[in-house]
């Protein structure tokens, strides 16, 4: 699995997010270009704060969920979103891109961060673990919108 601290996956993801445009059309969900940006920065923030805060996570969720967050089967088309990010007003793709970018170079500049706290939902993951999730949820969403 690819993770976003490998220099050639960063890459990738800065170029395809490069070729992003505000008119691109969802091959699949109901986000438009910009809303699908703005989602794209919660779980970045999530990571990049790194606040210690007590996780009640649902032992349920996280026994049935996290594996599939950072393994290299694909997402399935149509997941639920944690309502913190769903995107349900419209967004301006002129001004998330830049900063979905910027969050993702922050998150690169990471890759020597030895302490991680837990993840509110889905409790701890390995240095190794955060990468990969973080490639996977940008690919998933960078797939639906084609590039």
């Amino acid at each position: 699995m690819k993770s976003l601290f490998e220099p050639q996956a960063y890459s990738e993801i800065c170029d395809r997010l490069s070729r992003l445009e505000a008119g691109s059309k969802p091959l699949w969900g109901r986000m438009t270009a910009g809303q699908m940006v703005w989602h794209c920065q919660i779980p970045l923030k999530v990571a990049i704060e790194n606040r210690d805060k007590d996780v009640r996570s649902n032992p349920l969720i996280r026994w049935l969920f996290k594996k599939s967050l950072y393994n290299d089967r694909p997402w399935r088309k149509n997941l639920p979103t944690a309502p913190a990010a769903k995107a349900v007003e419209p967004k301006d793709f002129e001004t998330e891109a830049p900063k979905l970018l910027e969050l993702v170079q922050q998150f690169h500049a990471l890759s020597d961060r030895s302490h991680w706290n837990p993840h509110p939902l889905f409790g701890a993951f390995t240095h190794q673990q955060w990468g990969q999730l973080e490639y996977k949820h940008l690919d998933h969403h960078l797939k639906q919108f084609g590039v």
